[in-house]
This record gives C-alpha cells, structure tokens and sequence, in this order.
C-alpha cells in the first residue's frame, strides 16, 4: 500500500516542482515555440564516439611477411566500420524536437508492498523505482516537461533509445559480435535540453526503458538525500569529464567525476561497479560544455556546442591540408621517393604505394621498406637509418574526425603507435587526457581508433624531408 505521497521531489538543483493537484496530465508546447514547417530545426549539439576506427586492414603482397609492426588501421575515424546506419552511428546531432518530450521529478511514493510497487512501475508513466529491500521501495514519478528535450543513450536498439552505442575496444573498433560482452548498459544515459536558449545540456545517468521506468535494484548504489529525496548511481556509472579552458587551443583535462541518476555529480568511486557512493561535489554541475566527455564504461562521447564546431576545422580544410602537404613533395630520405597522403575517399583496406611511414620514437618520415627489423627487441621493432633509435614503425593517417580536433592547425603530430595525424595542439591534448578503461584504470587513447598511446608523450613531431631539387 502507498504510504506516503510527496509532490516536492527531485534532484537537490531541480527549482521548478510543482504540486500533485493534476499530476497526471500533460503541458502541451506553448504556441510558436517549435519550428515552423520547412524551417531547420534548432541544432543543441553533437555527440562524437572517440575511437571509431578498426584495426586490421589486410596487407599489401609486398608487405606480408615482412611488416612486423602492427597492420595498417582499416581506419574509419569519422564512420563506423561497419558504417554509420540509423541510430547506430559514430556522430548523432541533438536537435530541437517538433514537441517537447522531456520529463521531471513529480511525486514520491514509499511501497511497502511489491504488488503496489508493480502496479505503480507499470502505468506508463515515466518513474524512478529504488529497491531498499524486499518489503520496501522508494517510487517517483514523473511527469511532462514542456520545456525540455530528453534524448537518450544505450547498447538497446529499442526504440526509445535515440543512439545506440556498442563497446569500443582499446586497439580501437567496435565489438558488434554477439559473443562479444557488453559493459555498456542497454539504457545508459539520457541528456535532456533546454528548448529555450540557451539551449543548456545536461546529462543524467540512466534511461527509461520501455515500460518508462528506470530500475535501481537492491544492489544498486542508493540513498536518502539530505532533504528526504532519492538518488542513486547505476552499476558501471556514468562518468563525466569537463575541460579546463573550454575545448580549445587552450585547453587542459579536467577531473572526472560520476553523474547520478538525479544529476548530481560525486567524486569517482573505489571501482566502477562499487556500492559505496564518492563525496557529493557541490560546485560542479551536470551541464555540459564544449568538449566535455561522457564514458558509459565501454565507450566515450565527446559532447560538441554549435559555437565550438564553428571553431573546429571542416572537412574541406582538412582535405586542403591533406592536398598541401602533398604539394609539398615530401621525400623518403633513403628511397628518395615521393610521399603523398591517399584521398580519404579511396578507403583503408591497406596502405598505398606512396604512403607516409614513420618511426614513431623519433618522428622521422620515411616510405616503407623492409630494412631495419630488430626481431630481438620485439616483433614490432624497426631501427631508423637516420638516427638509430629503435621503435615501432607503421603508416600515416591522416585523422578525418574534425569535431575531435582543437583547432584547424596544419597535420604536424602523430599519435604514437598508430600513426593517426593531427596538429600539435589537439595532438597534445588528447595524449594528457586520461580516458577510463575497465573498473578502475585510465589510459591516454588515440581519439581517432581508441589505441592505447606509448612512449613519453603519446605523441611524435612529424619529420619531413622536403624534395632534393
């Protein structure tokens, strides 16, 4: 049976509860508010999935058997390898919605009963049910917000997930196998907008399901606020990182912090799957900024403003810069051929005849040979002619992904050991950005394939020789 109703009820910043008189009824969207027919819908943002790149193109005839660095990336940084279809992409734009679909915290129930408690859960109305033991559970309904947007996330291709997100493997590609074992929940998260400017962003951990209801079981990590309310972190949690400086040329890594399912945001746990809650940090927020990350625990989501894509550089500069380097006629200084970037068009399946490789220890740019293994010091072991430094040696990519880039700066850096290709400041950025791995560990990863970076810095400063003539 209900014990107890309570109107007043959400997360400690939500300041727009109201009464249960009409609970049950929904706000319509106020008249002019949604786009008008043929008009382009009000964009809030994007979100990009770092590493959407699989590794394991096959060989050229004159490489096999004599490679013994890592196969050439079969790189689709920017789409999918298997290609971007529906709502299983690498990018998903946010978008102002023909009508409001958000919701907000409305009334609490403390069940005593489990029948109550599935009869409440089961209405199809949007609600919160917290198990505190098998004779009591904590239930808070929702209802219609006509001022937000709510978008949400998850492995669940059902349709009330509106990206759908697949686990994403360190060496970079995605793990679409049905053996394949997820850790990214079916409803991981959900991101609801502001329909008004300026059209703020936040982020939630946690999504209905299909019966509208998010579950936190007696396992789950839960409690009582300090004002009586709910609120709890999901099994893997939601983790969010902000950057210091916004997401530009200068920027630096922030502190990653974990988002409860109410939105407040705590101090990481011990583990990823822990009971035990980190401290509630109250000067930080869940809004979300240019550049900030969000990790579901098998995959990471780099969120874009309208105003930071502006700044980011576009495709047609980054093929401009492809065609200069080109123009530029840089030389294998031993084989002294030309060297040139393939078109992006031309797919990966193996690297061309003219393709950059480098040393990434040292950064001196060569074309490929089959000289200078040292089988001794490791399988991927190559000694550079120029300098002598031993290291891994693979071919040049140049990145295709412009929001993960910091500024439009010409393609000086790559990402050691893949060889990704960006400038010195979004190259330098990404290898001081720890991304989360497993329960507990972080590693700096290439944001283009996911490979984990090595070396001292994870990046090298590209050496080119210019022509002879």
């Amino acid at each position: 049976m209900v014990l107890e109703g309570n109107p007043e009820v959400g997360s400690p910043r939500t300041s727009d509860l109201r009464h249960s008189g009409n609970h049950g009824s929904c706000v319509l969207s106020s008249p002019g508010e949604d786009a008008q027919p043929g008009e382009e819908p009000i964009k809030y943002g994007e979100l990009i999935v770092l590493g959407c790149c699989e590794e394991g193109g096959e060989e050229t005839k004159a490489q096999r058997g004599e490679v013994t660095g890592p196969r050439a990336p079969s790189c689709y940084n920017g789409c999918l390898a298997s290609g971007d279809k529906g709502r299983r992409r690498s990018r998903l734009a946010l978008s102002r919605r023909p009508h409001a679909n958000g919701v907000k915290p409305d009334v609490m129930h403390h069940i005593s009963t489990p029948l109550v408690s599935k009869a409440l859960s089961n209405r199809g109305q949007h609600s919160i049910s917290y198990t505190l033991s098998r004779s009591h559970s904590v239930i808070v309904e929702y209802t219609h917000d006509s001022d937000t947007d709510m978008f949400q996330i998850g492995r669940s291709t059902e349709n009330m997930i509106d990206f759908v997100v697949t686990d994403t493997s360190p060496g970079g590609g995605a793990a679409e196998g049905p053996s394949a074992q997820s850790t990214i929940s079916r409803y991981a998260c959900r991101i609801l907008c502001d329909r008004r400017p300026p059209y703020t962003a936040r982020v939630y951990a946690a999504g209905f399901d299909a019966s509208s209801n998010i579950f936190l079981g007696e396992r789950a990590a839960k409690w009582r606020t300090p004002d009586g309310l709910m609120d709890g972190l999901t099994t893997n949690g939601v983790l969010v990182m902000h950057p210091a400086g916004g997401f530009s040329e200068d920027s630096a890594p922030g502190v990653w912090r974990e988002i409860s399912v109410c939105g407040n945001v705590y101090t990481l746990r011990d583990s990823r799957s822990a009971q035990q809650r980190g401290k509630l940090v109250e000067n930080e927020s869940n809004v979300l900024q240019d550049g900030s990350l969000i990790d579901l625990c098998g995959a990471t989501l780099l969120w874009r403003t309208p105003a930071g894509l502006l700044r980011a550089p576009t495709l047609k500069q980054l093929e401009a810069q492809r065609q200069e380097a080109n123009a530029a006629r840089p030389q294998c200084p031993v084989g002294l051929s030309t060297l040139a970037f393939p078109s992006p068009a031309r797919g990966r399946t193996a690297p061309d005849k003219q393709q950059p490789w480098v040393y990434v220890r040292c950064g001196h740019v060569h074309g490929y040979h089959g000289w200078g293994c040292r089988r001794e010091r490791g399988p991927q072991e190559r000694e550079c002619p120029l300098c002598r430094l031993v290291g891994p040696y693979v071919p040049l990519w140049l990145g295709q992904e412009a929001g993960l880039c910091l500024d439009p700066g010409p393609p000086s850096h790559a990402f050691a050991p893949c060889g990704h290709v960006c400038s010195e400041k979004t190259a330098r950025y990404w290898a001081q950005t720890p991304l989360p791995h497993g329960t507990h560990a972080f590693h700096a990863a290439c944001p283009f394939c996911g490979a984990w970076l090595t070396g001292e810095h994870g990046c090298v400063r590209l050496i080119f020789q210019g022509p002879l003539d």
